[in-house]
């Protein structure tokens, strides 16, 4: 099943790779979405893939890079929009 999600992920989160890092976790799972920093200094990810992948990369991200310090992370369902490619923005 196709699921869609939005994390907003606060902590140490930018200017430690998280967005490379979720990415790269995102792409190796065929994930599409984006990942982007906010200017409140939180990240903002959005994921649209298979029900178990999409979860797999909210566990990783819960952890994030070691450089990185995860304090919480807020989930919201989307609508699957059919998007293809992960990008950073």
């Amino acid at each position: 099943m196709t699921k869609q999600v939005r994390l907003r992920i606060y902590g140490l989160v930018q200017g430690v790779g998280f967005r490379y890092f979720v990415r790269r976790q995102a792409m190796n799972l065929g994930l599409a979405g984006y990942a982007k920093n906010m200017p409140d200094g939180s990240v903002e990810v959005v994921l649209e893939g298979e029900e178990q992948a999409v979860d797999m990369v909210i566990d990783a991200c819960r952890i994030g890079p070691p450089s990185s310090n995860v304090v919480k992370i807020d989930v919201e369902d989307l609508q699957p929009s059919n998007m293809k490619g992960f990008r950073i923005e």
